[in-house]
């Protein structure tokens, strides 16, 4: 099946006019390229289909999988419409009356730090490799960085004197994030010492280099991240956006603004962000119920105090008789 031009037209104002990553232009390409074969196998032509078209392509493998994932094919088709519908390709868009279905907001998992320090002492930053994992992790944790950020980090972006990191985050939009005393020693080490031996005497813009002196992938730091949360003796499956997780809700849990965590993360828009408050809350909560006196469930039979004779009157406790607090 040769690709629909009005497809390949539409691809291309996502990626140079609207700026769109390269993992959700992916993403994006895959759902329209299986929507094209469904209406190509009725017959038919993207530029030509209907209501019934999207309906019967949502009420059959359109519409099977996650509720993200038809969620994503949905946003994906509504926007290729939108755009035919602009460009005078088509007179009616046939996704206008396409709802979503509705998603369970999950909290994200998140690390303690305890489990984060322990990850971190299982690093030995004795070697090249060893400084290397230290920056790297040192990073992820401090300045919630995506994936793809950390990985696409150029020496040029690092200002060690200032504190701070310049990173590419999604739609190519640029932002500063400040970065924390051991990040900047653990990367004054790496660039001083260890990347210089990893470089074998080249030239590289990537900070973080592989053995071999190339570039660090997504893939190279899965594995490194999968290693050292064995080490630590984890019970539990930590990513990159496990660390970026963690970063924000220990964040907010030490009294930072939602706005200032909107902006180290580079989200867009603060509702993005909102997601870790519900993590914080559910923390608060565990420690409400566990440490106060008046919240922490009894298991035993309740007694009428009235009756047993245990009726306190006022200035019996210290704060009330003054002589205690």
């Amino acid at each position: 099946m040769a690709p629909d031009p009005h497809l390949v037209e539409y691809l291309d104002y996502l990626q140079f006019e609207r700026g769109m990553s390269a993992n959700t232009l992916a993403a994006y390409r895959r759902d329209l390229e299986r929507f094209a074969l469904f209406v190509d196998q009725r017959g038919g032509d993207l530029a030509a289909v209907a209501e019934g078209d999207v309906d019967a392509y949502f009420a059959g493998a359109g519409g099977s999988g996650a509720p993200a994932s038809v969620a994503r094919r949905m946003a994906a088709l509504r926007g290729l419409y939108a755009y035919l519908a602009r460009e005078d390709v088509m007179s009616e868009d046939p996704t206008v009356r396409l709802r979503s279905p509705r998603r369970r907001q999950s909290l994200p998992d998140v690390l303690t730090v305890e489990e984060v320090e322990s990850v971190l002492d299982r690093v030995l930053p004795g070697g090249a490799l060893g400084q290397r994992d230290m920056a790297l992790l040192e990073l992820l944790y401090g300045c919630g960085l995506r994936a793809s950020e950390l990985v696409g980090l150029r020496a040029a972006d690092i200002d060690l004197e200032g504190g701070l990191l310049r990173c590419i985050g999604k739609g190519d939009k640029e932002r500063v994030v400040p970065m924390g005393r051991h990040a900047v020693e653990a990367l004054r080490r790496y660039l001083r010492d260890g990347r210089r031996q990893l470089l074998h005497g080249r030239r590289r813009e990537h900070l973080f280099l592989n053995a071999r002196g190339g570039h660090l992938t997504r893939q190279g730091l899965d594995y490194l991240l999968r290693r050292y949360v064995g080490k630590a003796g984890l019970d539990k499956h930590a990513s990159a956006h496990t660390f970026r997780h963690s970063f924000a809700t220990h964040m907010l849990r030490g009294g930072a603004d939602l706005r200032s965590v909107q902006e180290m993360l580079g989200h867009a828009d603060v509702a993005t962000t909102q997601v870790y408050t519900h993590v914080t809350i559910e923390h608060l909560r565990e420690v409400f119920y566990s440490t106060h006196p008046r919240a922490r469930r009894r298991h035993a039979p309740s007694v009428d105090r009235a009756e047993a004779g245990d009726v306190k009157q006022p200035g019996d406790t210290p704060r009330e008789r003054g002589d205690g607090a």
